[in-house]
């Protein structure tokens, strides 16, 4: 017989396509995997009553990755200056992004996989003299739409980041 158990949110790892290493792609926290059915409000013609809420698009919320400051040789970085410091004059490259779920043996229980993500916003956290905290950088992504995989699906396996 199998144990369920909720799973800790703390044992996770995220893959970028086309960027090397697994240190680079050490974060502390992942937040923005979630969607939302948009709704619009229609009248009915004659009823006062009530309006009626009709779906019409899926809404995805932004991927906000957080860490201490990585070194300046970060790949992941190097991606975020460049889009951003552009201005456009450049194709925006896009990478496609997963955030693993990991299972007590390191094993991924569920994975995100975010479509088509480009930088939206690099930030460090305030500098202060009265804390004595850790420098953090917050990475901000948008994306065209994220899938959730399970170790069960046959895509799960394929590799997309070699």
């Amino acid at each position: 017989m199998t144990q369920e158990y909720t799973p800790p949110t703390f044992y996770f790892k995220l893959s970028f396509s086309r960027v090397s290493g697994t240190l680079d792609a050490s974060f502390e926290e992942v937040s923005g995997i979630s969607m939302e059915m948009g709704t619009e409000e229609v009248s009915e013609g004659g009823n006062n009553r009530f309006k009626h809420r009709v779906p019409t698009s899926v809404k995805f919320t932004n991927l906000v990755l957080k860490r201490g400051l990585a070194a300046k040789n970060s790949e992941v970085i190097s991606w975020c200056k460049s889009t951003l410091e552009e201005g456009l004059v450049e194709t925006i490259e896009t990478k496609n992004i997963i955030v693993h779920l990991l299972n007590e043996n390191g094993d991924p229980l569920k994975s995100w996989s975010f479509m088509n993500a480009w930088p939206l916003q690099w930030a460090t956290s305030d500098f202060n003299t009265t804390n004595n905290e850790i420098l953090i950088e917050s990475l901000e992504f948008s994306f065209s739409y994220f899938t959730l995989l399970s170790n069960n699906d046959n895509d799960f396996n394929v590799d997309l980041f070699n």
